[in-house]
Parts: structure tokens; sequence; C-alpha cells
């Protein structure tokens, strides 16, 4: 006999089932959030030509050349006017009065749930636009990073959508705003998989991917299919002979991306220093600026003019060190005075300028052998790029996505590897990590560290105690002693507040006291007066760390630190389970496991 074959569904049952899928609404919500942050992108792009517009009277990439018209005064006062108003806006319109980047990103996925402020996100970016369009030399790719996230978050929040969908989306608008502003779909994807989802599980990567698509199409209907930087010619290895010379320049990429990022810290420290009021501190750091464009200016802006121009091979030896030099000292001084904006644009400068002048040097060497120093350039881009913003991958592969050659690909991941892996272990940090760290927030154990945030130790307390009134002799506490299977009675008043717990060992000392002197003892004489307690909104992270710190197996839970009515006892058991749970949750979904 031949076996019973199960029944077909029915073929509309089939694809309402499908439609339900989990999977296929994340890819349909990719192609929103890839499109909405791709258009994101163009406008972000628009508001810095229109703010460009109205203080320099010219709008384009070409600032350099543009304000070489202009009189020196208008060089000088544009940045001092225009820090003026972003300082006032950034202090009133901003959280804390701080400037959003790639950094609050991470933090929204490693410690909130995949969840932002898109109001923020909107408020950040007009900063952002104002202060490149004003001339602070910072980048244009973080914002439109953090706005692209801010879009996937409130897009999620809408939906009421849990942590793993909204932690995807979140990078699907990651990564269609770095692919629309690179005209780089593969680099976009890395980028929010490497930088902010934190794993390469099929159920983020394939929603991410079609995002990153999407925001390509949305940059190549609207400026065309044109890479980032402008490539003068074809570009591949002249010998296998260079990658020693290829590897000795990831090293010098090193020393340029560790000087940079403390050169930002430098200037933050010295013009936190000063007490300046809010709005002085950018109108101080734009008059710095304006001066330096008087006699270099490259660094006002973005800076893909003189990249481009550096790839190129237009720059002489001396303009290419000095540029080195002039960017870091402008960038710092951008950051810390308080300007918004990004830093994947001047690590790409300066590596630019980096690469260009070892290419000089080398080719003077080797000139037989060398590639030509617009390869180095390129090459230096990658290693500086990455190492300051802790990306290899997804710089190497934006590299390769503009040249389309494999050989010198391979140069750049030697030189970008090297340059990452130094920077690491000299610095410690990635330039995202470190403005955390600043800010006191400790990203290391990420998904796990969410999790446990998300846990309160309500949830988790035994109600079953032995509490004792701060006047009952040491015989009722005796008895009451014996009663429990905790192995020690709290102290509580007639509001029910904690005053002291009582264990065998208090008991017996008060024992021994009371014989010694004759006089009759209570209970909250013989307490321990400041027992360690968590309060009932605490997470399980700090029940953790409690327990580990004190050693105690039963800590007390009370209402809050003012009051301190007791709730009851938290044991250390149910928080190693309740942890080990967080850690099994966050390795499923890793896994891509619900």
């Amino acid at each position: 006999m031949s076996e019973k074959r199960a029944p077909r569904l029915p073929l509309f049952h089939q694809i309402r089932l499908f439609v339900r899928n989990e999977q296929v609404v994340l890819s349909v919500l990719a192609i929103v959030i890839g499109a909405a942050a791709g258009l994101a992108a163009v406008g972000f792009r628009h508001f810095i030509d229109m703010v460009q517009l109205f203080f320099y009277g010219f709008s384009g990439p070409n600032v350099s050349e543009g304000i070489m018209d202009l009189p020196w005064w208008q060089i000088v006062l544009v940045p001092v006017i225009g820090g003026g108003i972003v300082g006032v806006f950034i202090h009133y319109f901003l959280p804390d009065g701080k400037a959003q980047g790639v950094q609050h990103v991470i933090e929204g996925v490693a410690l909130k749930g995949g969840r932002m402020s898109f109001r923020t996100g909107i408020r950040a970016a007009i900063a952002s636009a104002f202060s490149i369009g004003v001339g602070a030399s910072v980048g244009r790719e973080g914002p439109v990073v953090h706005l692209g996230a801010s879009l996937g978050s409130w897009l999620s929040k809408r939906l009421s959508l849990g942590y793993i969908l909204s932690r995807t989306l979140l990078g699907c608008g990651v990564a269609a705003a770095v692919a629309s502003s690179f005209n780089a779909p593969i680099a976009g994807v890395f980028f929010a998989l490497e930088v902010v989802v934190g794993h390469y599980a099929l159920s983020a990567f394939a929603p991410i991917v079609i995002a990153s698509v999407v925001g390509t199409i949305i940059s190549r209907i609207y400026y065309g299919d044109f890479p980032a930087f402008i490539l003068p010619k074809a570009m591949s290895l002249g010998s296998f002979w260079e990658f020693p010379a290829f590897a000795l320049l990831g090293v010098v990429s090193a020393v340029a991306a560790i000087a940079f990022m403390r050169s930002v810290i430098f200037a933050e420290d010295k013009i936190g220093q000063l007490k300046l009021p809010f709005w002085l501190q950018p109108m101080a750091g734009g008059l710095v600026l304006g001066l330096m464009a008087l006699v270099f200016p490259q660094i006002i802006g973005v800076g893909y003019e003189a990249t481009d121009a550096a790839i190129s091979e237009l720059y002489p030896l001396w303009l290419l060190l000095a540029l080195i030099v002039v960017k870091t000292v402008a960038t710092a001084i951008s950051f810390g005075s308080g300007f918004s904006g990004g830093v994947f644009s001047p690590s790409l400068f300066i590596g630019a300028m980096v690469g260009g002048a070892y290419g000089i040097i080398a080719t003077s060497f080797f000139p037989e052998l060398s590639s030509g120093y617009g390869a180095y350039t390129l090459i230096g881009m990658g290693a500086v790029a990455g190492a300051v913003l802790g990306a290899p991958i997804s710089t190497i592969l934006m590299i390769f996505e503009l040249t389309n050659d494999y050989a010198l690909t391979i140069a750049v991941m030697i030189a970008t590897s090297l340059a990452t892996v130094i920077t690491q272990q000299v610095h410690g940090r990635s330039f995202f990590m470190w403005q955390l760290e600043r800010r006191g927030i400790e990203i290391r154990g990420g998904r796990e560290a969410s999790l446990m945030r998300g846990v309160t130790v309500v949830d988790m307390v035994q109600q079953d105690i032995t509490t004792i009134a701060p006047d009952a002799g040491l015989a009722m506490v005796r008895q009451e002693l014996r009663r429990t299977k905790l192995g020690q009675v709290f102290v509580v008043d007639e509001k029910g507040s904690l005053k002291g717990s009582i264990s065998f060992i208090e008991l017996a000392e008060g024992l021994e006291q009371q014989e010694e002197s004759g006089e009759t003892a209570t209970a909250l004489e013989i307490a321990r007066r400041k027992p360690v307690f968590l309060v009932e909104n605490a997470n399980l992270e700090q029940a953790l760390q409690l327990h580990g710190a004190s050693g105690e197996v039963y800590v007390p839970v009370v209402n809050n630190a003012e009051d301190c009515v007791l709730k009851g006892v938290l044991h250390e058991h149910d928080v190693a389970l309740a942890y080990k749970k967080a850690l099994e949750q966050a390795r499923a979904e890793e896994r891509g496991e619900s």
C-alpha cells in the first residue's frame, strides 16, 4: 500500500502564510527604509547646499575653489557666525546640549533595544548640515547614518516590533545611508553589520542587503551611477614586490589614525577647560577655522574636492604633508568646539594625504615598481578610515567598489588590517567606542548587557520572608530564626521600612554580650544596621554586580532608597538562572533564531 500523503494547503492559504512570514514582512519594510534613507541622504546634501549658498554665495562640492574668489573677511566670518547659530541650536534642541553621531546609533542597538528618537535624528541632521554648510571640517556620512538609523527605529516603534526586528530595521537604515552616500551597496551592508548590528546572521543580512540596494538605486536615480570619488584612470598593482611597501603604509596609517583621534581628545579636553559659554565655543572654533582657511581652503567642509585632487596626483609632496597636519587640527577644533558632523570624511581625507605623500616618497626610491602614488592614496584612505572607524571590512569593500581591481584590493586589505590592529593595540578602541567611553557608557557585553538591563528584579523577588519588630527580644529573634528557611530575619519598623538584618552570627554575638552585661538586648541593637539592598526597579545587571560584590546569598529588595519598605528578597540562584537565560537568548538572536 502506498503511503498517505498529507493534504496540500489551498493556494490562497499558502499565499496568506507566505505574506505573514516574518522575513517577508521584514524584506518589505527594508525596501521602505532603504528608499526613505536614500531620499534622506539626498535631502541632507541639498540642505548643506542651501546653507552654503546662503552664507558663501555658491553651492556644490567644490568649496575650496569657490571660497578663493571671496573676500577674506567673509571666509573668516562665516564659520564664526555659523558657529554661534550651531552652538545655540545644539544647546537648546539636542539631548544634553551635545551633538549626535554614529556612537549614539551603536548605543541604541546595544543598550536601548534598537530604539532611537526620530525627533532627535531630524534635529541632529539639521545641526550637522548647518555645521558643514558654514565650513566646519567634519563629514556628512555620520549624520546621514544617524538619520537613517532614526528612520528605521521610528518605523519599528510605530509597528511595535520586538528587539530583533528593531535592530535589523535600524541596520537597514544605516546600510542604505552609507550605500547612497558612497554609491557602494556592498560597503553599506558590511558597515551596518560590522559597526552597528554586530553579527552576520542571515535573518539580518538579507533585509540589510535589500535596503542597501534600494538606497543605492535612489542615489543613482538622482545623481547618476558615479562613485563618491573620481578615479582619473584605471588603477592596478604595478608589482607584487610592492607588498612590503603596502605593509609599511599600514603602519604609517596607524600612526596617522592614532594622532588624529588623540588630537580630537586633546581639543575636547582643552576647549572644555576654558569654560566658555555654549554659544561662544563653536564661534571661537569657527574663527580659528576661518583663519586657517585663508591659507588652506581645502579644510573647509567635507573635503572631497581635495581628496579627489590627491587621487588624481595633483598635489605636491609639501602640500600633502601640510594638509595631513592642518586637516587633523581643523577637524579636532571642529569637534572640540562643538560643531556637529561625522568623522568618516575627515579620516578619508587624512588617509588620502598620508597615502599620497607616502606614495611619492616610495615611488622616488623604486619608480619602476610603483603603481603610481594615486594607488597609494586609495590604500591610505582605506587604512586610516578603517583604523579610525574600527570598520576594516567595510572600508576595504568600499575601496574595492571604487576601483574594481582585485590586486589593488589585496593591497588595501594588508594596509588596512595592519593599521587597524596597531591602532587597537595602541589606542585601545575605535573612535566611536572612545566617544561612548568618554560619556561613561560601557558597550562591552553588548546584547547580553542590554537583555540584563531589560529584566527587573521585581519579577524574581521571593516574598516568603520573616520580619521582626525593632524592640523584639533575643528569645523572639531565636525563635524566628529557627522557623525561617532563609537563615536570617529582617528588622522592620511599623511602616515596613528595613532597619537591619539578623543571622545566627549576629544572634550569637548578641546573646554573648547580653550575658556579659546582664542587660536585655533588642533586635535592632544586634542587627546589621546597613545591609546591602536592591530597589525593586533595579535590573538584572545591577543584581548580578551586587551579589558578586557583597557575597550575600539573599539580598533584600525595597520599594525605593528613601522609604526602604521591604518587598522581599532576591536569591543568587535566581539571578544566575536569569543571567543564563539572557546569554542563551543573545546567542539565539546572533544565530538568527527568535
